[in-house]
């Protein structure tokens, strides 16, 4: 089902689940609003009386309902007691950015008191799924997916929910409770009302605008910082008569703007800001509701110490017992070479690495560099192999944190420290390069009970493995909006492309955003 955002049924219903005042929308959000919930309170009508137990088994196709119904001998589940929870866990679909019309569409298809009985136990088991592991399945829609999945008995709990009467409150249940999922949630809410009541317009390309400047442009980019809520109602408005003046108000505001999207924080609109400005409220909602998907795709039950890696803000997390520790930037994968989303703990550390040249660097960039290029770089051959020997210029720096997984993905440190000063920082062939990695490790060896056997790893020179007595979980995600630890919502640019998958998987219109342009210019991986 493709949706037209601003007026869709999930925006509609979203304000009325959050709001419960209608009133607060615009006039054609209120009459999809009304549309909405009507469909909803209809497809609810149960008569299970008149279900038999013949006409309910021709009714069910699906294997799950079929087997919540053997669960039950074949009794009616959806009476006046048991389907008032069930409507209000449809009509709240829309907080967690999914269309509750998707969830009713065969309920209000079905024929006859049995079909219409079949057709709301599927449409529960539908929303308990889409919220208990997500509405699509990540390892349809990329080629490496290996975080850890939820794993919920949804017929199980169904049925044991529907005998207690709480049938709605068990749907809701399964989705994240944490207060990241939740803030998404409430900033998607609060987007999709913006999106509902705005006719938005896009700010055309020109000349830099600088605080002083004055630009015809200017009153369009209020009216964008005030409908994102970077503006009240009734600032931005200093120069009565032209409107036209960029003045230290706007210039304040497009700077929080830029520092949500991780662009350059200068209060100057140029091309990249443009493209941010032009990201409306109707956008946005979209991109919070892809990104709440992504949550749903986690395991419920994330481990306490931990790094997390999100590569589209290209940030690096750690938490130790559960309180965030640390955090620096990382530069990860350019497009082509994408850092792939997965979990891997760090077992080991090697102090002075060396590096073992993947054939394809070595082809598409070392050879075309010339036969000097090896003895310039500290790099030698064994057994076919190109091979940089440990060193100040090792591609790997100092130190790499080994990691156990397939596809030779990994921390480590850099000769190329500048990298880390860009905002776009998506430039490796997919490993993951840690600002003041030293340090870094330094951290992990400490709380390890391991520093000493670091220290000397380090001091000899040579490359050496330094084993760590438990490992650490890493989850390598690409979330696009996101809650920083002091609660605030950020958003990203999609530089892969990979939001795209994620919202059509979710019901919206097909179609190609460009994806981030980068070159490597230091050999690396």
């Amino acid at each position: 089902m493709n949706r037209n955002f601003a007026l869709s049924s999930v925006a509609a219903l979203a304000l009325l689940s959050a709001c419960g005042n209608a009133g607060e929308a615009t006039t054609q959000a209120n009459r999809s609003e009304a549309g909405s919930e009507n469909r909803i309170e209809a497809a609810a009508m149960v008569e299970p009386q008149a279900v038999g137990e013949a006409d309910l088994k021709v009714a069910v196709s699906d294997e799950r309902v079929r087997q919540f119904y053997q669960n039950r001998n074949w009794a009616p589940a959806w009476t006046s007691a048991t389907a008032p929870g069930l409507v209000e866990a449809l009509r709240g679909a829309g907080r967690h950015g999914l269309d509750p019309g998707e969830f009713i569409a065969s309920v209000e298809q079905a024929s006859g008191p049995a079909a219409r009985e079949a057709a709301l136990t599927g449409a529960a088991l539908e929303l308990a799924d889409a919220l208990a592991d997500g509405r699509a399945n990540p390892n349809d829609l990329f080629t490496i997916y290996t975080l850890p999945r939820p794993n919920f008995d949804l017929v199980g709990g169904l049925s044991q929910a529907v005998t207690q009467g709480r049938a709605g409150e068990w749907i809701e249940s399964l989705a994240p409770s944490d207060a990241e999922y939740r803030a998404l949630s409430q900033a998607y809410l609060r987007y999709a009302k913006r999106a509902a009541g705005s006719e938005g317009s896009t700010i055309g390309s020109g000349e830099l605008i600088r605080e002083g400047d004055s630009d015809p442009r200017v009153q369009q980019i209020a009216q964008v910082l005030r409908s994102n809520g970077y503006l009240g109602q009734g600032e931005g408005r200093r120069d009565p008569g032209t409107q036209q003046r960029y003045n230290a108000e706007l210039a304040h505001a497009v700077e929080e703007m830029q520092q949500d999207f991780g662009i350059t924080s200068d209060g100057v609109v140029g091309p990249e800001t443009l493209a941010v400005l032009n990201t409306g409220a109707e956008e946005r909602s979209r991109l919070l509701a892809v990104n709440m998907e992504r949550r749903r795709w986690l395991e419920r039950n994330r481990p306490d110490t931990r790094v997390d890696v999100n590569i589209a803000a290209a940030a690096l997390d750690y938490y130790l017992n559960g309180e965030h520790r640390d955090r620096r930037v990382v530069v990860v994968g350019q497009p082509g070479w994408e850092t792939p989303q997965l979990a891997s703990p760090i077992y080991r550390l090697v102090a002075n690495p060396t590096w073992t040249v993947p054939k394809s660097i070595e082809e598409e960039e070392i050879q075309p560099r010339g036969p000097g290029y090896l003895r310039r770089n500290n790099m030698v051959r064994r057994d076919g192999w190109v091979v940089q020997l440990p060193g100040p210029e090792n591609a790997l720096g100092v130190v790499k944190f080994d990691m156990k997984n397939e596809h030779a993905i990994y921390l480590h440190d850099t000769a190329a420290e500048q990298l880390f000063d860009r905002n776009q920082r998506h430039l490796s062939h997919g490993c993951i390069r840690v600002e003041n990695a030293p340090e870094f490790a330094r951290m992990l060896a400490r709380e390890a009970g391991v520093s000493g056997e670091f220290n000397q790893a380090r001091a000899s020179g040579e490359e050496t493995f330094v084993d760590l007595p438990q490992n650490i979980p890493v989850r390598l995600l690409y979330h696009t909006a996101f809650v920083e630890p002091s609660g605030e919502v950020r958003f990203r640019t999609d530089p892969y492309g990979w939001d795209d998958r994620v919202a059509e998987a979710l019901g919206y219109e097909p179609r190609q955003s460009p994806t981030l342009q980068t070159h490597i210019s230091a050999v690396g991986p």
